[in-house]
């Protein structure tokens, strides 16, 4: 049986290869089956290509076969002996961005590649800010298309030291440069004859191998999705509360704290369809019993009753993406919503923007397409947040329309005033 599930994105600016890569690394894993392979060949042949385009095993919609681009995440799942694997292929245009951070956000490994013959981009060090503000816990810099530089060292190394000097400007601690040819799978799968010079892993090496994020430190936290009370016969009595553990373990006898209210009690169990549970990992869906019956609602959440506990805050600091045309400024009314729990939000004030060609942070008093900034969020009613920093699902949010509920931006919780 593979091993643990890895997540992992894939960003890039245009034409870097993201879909070549992907199609690459799924071909030669064996993780394609005869007749996608057959239906690409075919695609490719009527295209004019000599051999199978494999970018077209992932550019799924018809648009972006005809235009030969990405413009959707597009997912695919495989698995080798050692690990299963889901991988999200994103956009590199700029104006799909939105589309990089929906990737991003689950992701435990985010793959920036760069063309070698153009080096670090602006869109290289957008999606760097991207990956690091949403903690993404590894980062790998793939530089493709090193067939096309003669597999020059040099030039790796220049691209490294560049990529080096973005990663220090946003506080990226540390990344995993690979040399590779997607075209011709240099160091995709297996490692590269033509660049002798490189001692480290070939791209599937590397992710087979590579830790997964570990919540280590942070109470279970179980945010409420519905109150369960099927009043069947057998189960007349029966009154729990389910929602996934976003943090664990959760065990039954752990002592629990419930917000916003305060109530404190203890996990009587821990059911699931399959049964009951000693213990409930981060991730899992469950239905929780508690020792004593009190008001518990949707958009509740139940918190092992241990520092750090979650702030119940209406005020809120934080880093957002802004994904809408719109311009977003001081006084703008949209709902936000967090975990489960939806409630009216108004914007307190733009404090800053990133330029994402500096990579410095300047004061601004509003937020265009694609930008990257610090806001202040005043909330109609309380949520139960922690720092993204310490938990990324309690600690991040999205800003809706609440006429259209078109998703406006991605955010980031950095400090919540209880």
């Amino acid at each position: 049986m593979p091993g643990q599930l890895l997540r992992v994105v894939t960003a890039g600016s245009v034409d870097d290869g993201k879909s070549t890569l992907v199609g690459r690394l799924l071909h030669d894993a064996k993780a394609v089956l005869t007749d996608q392979l057959s239906a690409v060949e075919v695609a490719s042949e009527r295209r004019g290509y000599d051999g199978a385009d494999l970018a077209l095993l992932v550019d799924g919609l018809r648009a972006e076969r005809e235009q030969g681009i990405t413009i959707d995440v597009a997912y695919r799942y495989f698995a080798t002996a050692k690990r299963s694997f889901v991988l999200a292929d994103t956009p590199g245009h700029v104006q799909y961005t939105r589309n990089t951070v929906t990737g991003a956000s689950t992701a435990d490994v985010a793959v920036i590649l760069v063309d070698a013959r153009s080096g670090v981009v602006e869109q290289t060090r957008r999606h760097a800010a991207v990956a690091t503000l949403l903690r993404v816990e590894h980062v790998v810099l793939a530089v493709n298309k090193m067939d096309l530089v003669d597999y020059a060292e040099d030039v790796f190394d220049g691209i490294v030291r560049e990529f080096c000097s973005a990663a220090d400007s946003l506080g990226l601690a540390t990344f995993t440069p690979i040399p590779i040819a997607a075209l011709t799978g240099d160091n995709v799968v297996e490692r590269s004859t033509a660049m002798a010079w490189y001692g480290g892993p070939a791209l599937l090496e590397f992710l087979e191998n590579v830790a997964p994020r570990a919540a280590a430190g942070v109470p279970a936290r179980v945010p409420v999705q519905l109150v369960a009370r099927p009043r069947t016969a057998s189960h007349p009595d029966y009154r729990g509360y389910a929602g996934r553990v976003e943090a664990g373990p959760l065990r039954p006898g752990d002592p629990v704290v419930v917000l916003p209210s305060g109530q404190r009690t203890t996990v009587a169990g821990i059911d699931t369809p399959d049964g009951g549970l000693d213990v409930a990992e981060a991730g899992r869906s469950v239905v929780v019993r508690l020792t004593d019956d009190i008001d518990i609602a949707r958009g509740d959440l139940i918190a092992v009753d241990r520092e750090p506990l979650p702030a119940v805050t209406r005020d809120v600091v934080a880093t957002v993406c802004w994904l809408s045309d719109r311009p977003l400024r001081a006084g703008d009314r949209l709902a936000l919503r967090h975990t489960t729990r939806d409630v009216r939000a108004v914007v307190d004030g733009v404090q800053s923007r990133l330029d994402v060609t500096t990579l410095t942070s300047a004061a601004a008093d509003e937020l265009a397409l694609n930008d990257i900034g610090t806001i202040r969020v005043r909330l109609a009613e309380p949520i139960v947040a922690d720092p993204y920093a310490t938990s990324r699902s309690t600690g991040a949010f999205l800003l809706v329309d609440p006429h259209s509920g078109a998703t406006m931006a991605a955010g980031m919780i950095t400090s919540a005033t209880p």
